[in-house]
């Protein structure tokens, strides 16, 4: 059996450092962006910040990914 990785594991899209997370909960986000977690529940796909929610009824919760948020957050610079 071959013990190499798929080569998609090698790609730099696919390298993260140990620990790091890909998806926050709308708290960290909240917290990040200095907002509170309901303006971001209800502002935030408003202004172009994509949620995934995961789950069904009052255990669902709304990630974000990561790299969107900041991506996201630098589209707000102002010139």
């Amino acid at each position: 059996m071959d013990s190499q990785p798929h080569p998609s594991e090698n790609s730099p899209a696919c390298k993260r450092h140990p620990g790091e997370t890909v998806l926050m909960e709308t708290s960290a986000v909240a917290e990040m962006l200095n907002m509170s977690t309901s303006w971001v529940y209800r502002e935030a796909s408003k202004v172009g910040l994509k949620g995934y929610k995961l789950g069904r009824g009052k255990n669902a919760k709304v990630l974000y990914k990561r790299a969107e948020v900041f991506k996201w957050l630098e589209q707000q610079k102002v010139h």
